[in-house]
């Protein structure tokens, strides 16, 4: 297996079925909360930023010779957009001294998970946009596009509950 495939479709995990980009979303959301757990908020900024530029890298290689720009066993896409996701919960806590979050207060990882979800394959606004290119960059472009969407939502849904519906 080629470099950028391994790469592209998560060391295989592109190739689980159903739903590879469930699987995706789910395992990059255990990844990033332990990475999140065991080395810190700065540790998950910095594998974030450097997932992105690797995934752009790996998926142009992987589809270069393919009129499939977009094929399902891609997930690195999937790594990149959720971790952004989960960047916004884990800021949140890491500003307030709260280091080990993510095992006490799940809301704080599965909101952005289900969010993420959502605007992944609902694909809305500039994450359709993106998706429509057909493209090996739109395909990592539609996942950071619902990373950031899922990341605002999470931030809404948390100052709803605890803003509003907890007072």
């Amino acid at each position: 297996m080629s470099a950028p495939r391994l790469i592209a479709t998560v060391f295989g995990l592109g190739y689980l079925r159903p739903a590879p980009g469930t699987w995706g979303s789910a395992v990059a959301l255990a990844a990033g909360v332990a990475l999140d757990h065991i080395a810190g908020f700065p540790a998950l900024v910095l594998a974030t930023l450097l997932v992105i530029p690797l995934g752009y890298w790996a998926t142009a290689g992987m589809v270069a010779t393919s009129a499939e720009k977009d094929p399902s066993e891609i997930v690195i896409d999937e790594v990149a957009g959720q971790w952004i996701a989960l960047l916004f919960p884990a800021a949140a806590f890491w500003s307030r001294g709260m280091e080990d979050w993510a095992l006490a207060a799940w809301p704080g990882w599965v909101a952005p998970f289900l969010f993420f979800r959502l605007f992944d394959i609902w694909k809305p606004w500039l994450v359709g946009r993106a998706d429509r290119k057909g493209t090996a960059a739109g395909t990592m472009e539609d996942d950071l596009w619902a990373g950031l969407f899922a990341g605002l939502a999470t931030v809404l849904a948390a100052g709803l509950y605890h803003g509003v519906l907890m007072r």
